[in-house]
């Protein structure tokens, strides 16, 4: 027996009527408040420096703009900003540039890659200067990305002159010197780099 009066059976309630897509709200604009805050937040979740909390301040202005009322006139320099929070301590970019040099070095890059992400991060050329890149931790770098790119005698088979002329270009552009790179490459066995690293070790000694 047909089931009458049931043509929509079966369907969802609301199936078929069209749906107003979600209008997206503006965020509010920023206040006094609400600026110190975001940098508050911004400082205790990242490792950062003091021209890129400037950068981000900026950033979050350009977005949301400024609240000039609630805040009683303009904004305040993202840079007093900056300058206050290190005098507080919450910034640091002596420490920052040690724990990054730290860092890359660990990963297998080398002082020229070092001292592009430092002053990329807005650290003064000073602080760059006094990151610790010395020659041991050149020669560790320079090999431990050796190793972790089959480079040298990491390789599996013995590299031909086109392969040679490839991994030096990666470790060039890994930030290594030509000089620590050229060292990697020549060394026949790893315990020729080992013994490489003694002698580094004794020179700082």
């Amino acid at each position: 027996m047909p089931l009458s009066g049931r043509k929509n059976w079966g369907k969802k309630r609301g199936e078929g009527a069209e749906r107003k897509p979600r209008e997206k709200r503006p965020p509010k604009p920023l206040d006094a408040e609400k600026l110190q805050e975001l940098a508050l937040h911004y400082v205790s979740r990242y490792a950062t420096t003091r021209a890129k909390l400037v950068r981000y301040l900026e950033r979050k202005l350009r977005e949301r703009g400024w609240d000039e009322e609630a805040s009683g006139g303009e904004p305040p320099f993202p840079q007093e900003i900056a300058e206050t929070f290190a005098a507080r301590g919450f910034l640091d970019d002596e420490a920052y540039a040690q724990m990054r040099g730290r860092d890359l070095l660990r990963r297998g890059y080398g002082p020229r890659r070092v001292g592009q992400a430092l002053r990329e991060a807005g650290v003064e050329e000073g602080i760059r200067e006094r990151v610790d890149t010395g020659p041991r931790k050149r020669a560790k770098a320079a090999i431990l990305l050796a190793r972790k790119k089959r480079i040298g005698p990491f390789s599996i088979e013995p590299p031909d002159m086109k392969t040679r002329e490839k991994h030096l270009a990666a470790m060039l552009r890994a930030g290594h010197a030509f000089t620590e790179a050229k060292r990697v490459l020549d060394a026949g066995t790893e315990q020729e780099l080992d013994e490489w690293l003694d002698e580094l070790a004794e020179w700082d000694g």
